[in-house]
């Protein structure tokens, strides 16, 4: 008997909760700190690559930003087969970072190489469009002892993108970084990390304490030094951005089929965090739903060439502030995107965003992550582990995982495909879960004989409903 015959509405879904508009924009603007640092990072890098000029790497960064913007809203608020229509931010790629800096390098110059990008971007990013569906079928193998050992590694591999943050790098342009390992540094993060720790003890604040903490620890390195609003000022109220403000895409074979790999990646890189989050949020996940999510990653990251940015993917570390903070709506995720498209349409609030210092985004960034690997361990606390099974796929699959965190060159030696996949954290314990889970599944249904029925299958999540 269906919901309206028996007189009772289907129960809504926790991600389609919608708050207050202050509350929206609060909360969305929660996740945009928590992950801009990621954003602009990765324009930075490709544009150095490149010898782009400041204003031109600028002009990187804005459109970094706009397109993030962009697929975050199309990922949340969906349209029919484009979107998981859960609370995941759409960010620019790293995992696309090494094989782009890599084309570049090999062309005549850093404009040409943009170029090539482009055009393997757009190529690679439709490629992933027709395979989505196909991908998403597998997510029937996917039970708690899978999500759970990639969730897990999902937060600890970015535990070094947060020591990162609070140590600086050893060298900057022009020499060695003098604020390398700076003791100020430190203390700064872990003031912030002390700051989002007493909020989240207060219930009044427990919400926004990511987004507190931020703001108080940001105070705090301005009366140290350690920021100013230096440049502010300077920068432009609005920007209006050019279509291919680098010329029109090149499209060569070798940098193209690099970037399918590369794109491979990204999706299943998405398709794990669309099942993290799902676990977060306590809605079923269903092929389906994978499949849309992975279509909107792909359609943004074709689209992405043409406002001069990048693949798109989604961003990890606002699972965590998912899991820590409990507002568990999509709509405060999109209006986290249209804040994202302001600040890519308006470098004066961008500079403003962008003076959040590295230590203290790093402060904030050991409790995210640090949630995300909980939420996976708490996943699997539902698996059996008296089968030695259940057991060694965990192992195995969290030791591949945690290969490149603990030395980043292990695979370099083996062939690019080979590297970039595995070289991958979460592609890495995302193929070597599946792959043992379906082997050990085989084993037991062997073990029961083919007259038995399977009734341990890993079976898909129940299907959600669609709005």
């Amino acid at each position: 008997m269906t919901a309206r015959a028996t007189g009772h509405a289907a129960s809504p879904r926790p991600e389609d909760e919608v708050l207050p508009a202050p509350q929206l924009l609060g909360y969305g603007l929660q996740h945009v700190l928590a992950m801009v640092g990621g954003i602009i990072a990765v324009p930075l890098i490709v544009g150095g690559a490149a010898g782009l000029e400041p204003a031109e790497s600028a002009t990187l960064v804005a459109c970094a930003l706009l397109v993030s913007g962009l697929a975050t809203i199309l990922q949340t608020i969906g349209v029919p087969f484009l979107g998981s229509r859960l609370p995941l931010v759409q960010g620019i790629s790293f995992a696309s970072v090494s094989t782009m800096v890599t084309i570049i390098a090999g062309e005549s110059d850093g404009e040409r190489g943009l170029r090539v990008v482009a055009g393997a971007v757009v190529v690679a990013a439709l490629v992933g469009l027709v395979v989505a569906p196909f991908l998403s079928r597998l997510i029937r193998f996917f039970p708690a002892v899978v999500t759970g050992s990639i969730i897990t590694v999902i937060g600890v591999s970015l535990m070094p993108v947060a020591a990162g943050w609070i140590t600086g790098q050893p060298t900057v342009a022009g020499g060695e970084n003098p604020d390398y390992l700076s003791p100020t540094n430190l203390v700064l993060s872990l003031v912030t990390l002390a700051l989002v720790l007493v909020m989240s003890s207060v219930r009044a604040l427990a919400r926004l304490a990511v987004l507190l903490g931020l703001v108080l620890g940001t105070l705090v390195a301005f009366v140290v030094g350690r920021t100013s609003l230096d440049g502010v000022g300077d920068a432009s109220v609005v920007a209006v951005l050019t279509p291919f403000a680098f010329g029109t895409p090149l499209f060569e074979v070798g940098a193209i089929v690099a970037m399918v790999v590369v794109m491979v990646v990204i999706m299943v890189e998405t398709t794990a965090d669309i099942l993290a989050v799902g676990e977060v949020v306590g809605t079923p996940v269903d092929s389906r739903r994978v499949a849309d999510g992975v279509r909107a990653d792909m359609i943004s990251s074709a689209i992405a060439p043409v406002l001069n940015s990048f693949p798109a993917t989604a961003f990890a570390q606002n699972v965590g502030l998912v899991a820590l903070t409990g507002v568990r709506s999509r709509f405060v995720v999109a209006t986290g995107g249209a804040v994202l498209v302001l600040l890519g349409l308006s470098p004066v609030l961008a500079s403003l965003v962008t003076v959040i210092p590295l230590p203290v985004l790093g402060g904030a960034g050991l409790v995210l992550f640090g949630t995300v690997a909980a939420s996976g361990v708490r996943t699997l606390a539902r698996v059996d582990f008296d089968d030695h099974r259940n057991l060694v796929v965990v192992a195995v699959s969290l030791g591949f995982g945690l290969l490149p965190v603990v030395n980043e060159e292990f695979w370099s030696r083996t062939p690019d495909w080979v590297a970039t996949i595995l070289g991958s954290e979460i592609s890495a314990a995302a193929l070597v879960a599946f792959t043992l889970n379906l082997f050990f599944t085989v084993l037991r249904r062997g073990e029961r004989g083919a007259d038995e029925e399977p009734a341990a299958a890993p079976a898909a999540p129940a299907a959600g409903s669609r709005d």
